[in-house]
């Protein structure tokens, strides 16, 4: 947990600085890729904010009203995070991109920018404004690609895609979203300005705008399906699953297993539910120190497991199931 909020913590930090930075080459070039940025870094910062309360919230006691706490705060404000960066940001850039590119906009190419007592053309500002945006995006990131390495390295996944599509720790991976497509979308802004101003053709920084825009939709898009998956009640990965199924069903004294369930509660928070069939010759204390060191067994197999709750099943009862 806290990992996942100083992952955050960097990123909103780094978002609020550019933004006011990006608005500021907005307004002395008028360039759309700029405008772009700016209204990418805005929601960025405003997505971190939610993110935050997520986390926040997320680590509230549990209650009456919430006995399992209030883990999959995370998940509903990480899907509205992926919703306001399509809505605000993704939808906003596109449509001033392609708004440029029908009615052929024109930067801010005359006139010049004092600084320090030395003057430069406007477009400078621009460049300067990405590139130490890319580099406070880079710092971000880093930090969010080393915490998601971390989970990949522990979970043994195959990689990042993999991780994409399995982990429950969602501050992290949006964060490591929002700081890729950040890291992409000031590179194409750069590349898109800086052929405007070779060319004199707006139509490549207008280009840009939009390309920026269609990023961000998509990896939204991409985010708040990953997201959903978890706010409808994924299970743990089958392979970690038949894990656990397996320990249980090899323990002594257990005969069959009639029916196992995992379920995510939270980031890195499972609950496992089993109905087990025991030995019919164990007697009722028998059965609850052994349901005992079963619960401690799966605890010490996957550290996410945090609630296990097993109901005893006799063998009769279990036959009856099964037809």
């Amino acid at each position: 947990m806290a990992n996942s909020k100083s992952v955050v913590i960097a990123a909103l930090l780094s978002n609020a600085a550019i933004a006011v930075l990006k608005f500021v080459g907005f307004v002395l070039t008028q360039s759309p890729a700029m405008l772009s940025e700016t209204f990418h870094s805005i929601s960025d910062t405003g997505n971190q904010v939610f993110l935050l309360i997520g986390i926040w919230f997320g680590g509230r006691k549990p209650t009456r009203d919430h006995p399992f706490g209030y883990g999959k705060a995370q998940f509903f404000y990480s899907f509205l995070v992926s919703v306001l960066l399509f809505g605000i940001a993704g939808w906003e850039s596109a449509k001033h991109g392609y708004d440029s590119l029908v009615q052929h906009h024109e930067t801010v190419s005359g006139g010049l920018v004092h600084v320090l007592g030395q003057s430069f053309p406007p477009v400078y500002v621009n460049y300067a404004v990405l590139i130490g945006a890319m580099l406070f995006e880079g710092y971000a990131f880093s930090k969010a690609y080393r915490s998601t390495k971390h989970e990949i390295e522990r979970r043994n996944w195959s990689g990042f895609r993999e991780a994409f599509h399995k982990t429950s720790n969602v501050s992290t991976l949006t964060a490591l979203t929002e700081d890729t497509v950040s890291v992409a979308g000031a590179g194409f802004a750069l590349v898109g300005i800086w052929l405007s101003q070779v060319t004199g053709n707006p139509i490549y920084d207008a280009g840009a705008a939009l390309l920026i825009g269609l990023l961000l939709m998509g990896f939204a898009i991409a985010l708040a399906w990953e997201n959903k998956r978890l706010l409808l009640g994924e299970s743990l990965p089958k392979e970690e699953e038949d894990r656990l199924r397996s320990e249980l069903d090899g323990w002594e004294g257990v005969t069959e297993i009639i029916d196992f369930r995992t379920v995510y509660f939270g980031p890195d928070r499972i609950i496992v539910t089993a109905d087990v069939a025991f030995d019919p010759t164990l007697d009722t204390g028998e059965m609850d120190d052994l349901i005992t060191d079963i619960e401690d067994g799966l605890y010490e197999i996957n550290d996410s497991v945090k609630k296990v709750y097993i109901e005893p099943e006799v063998q009769e009862t279990a036959a009856e199931s099964v037809i």
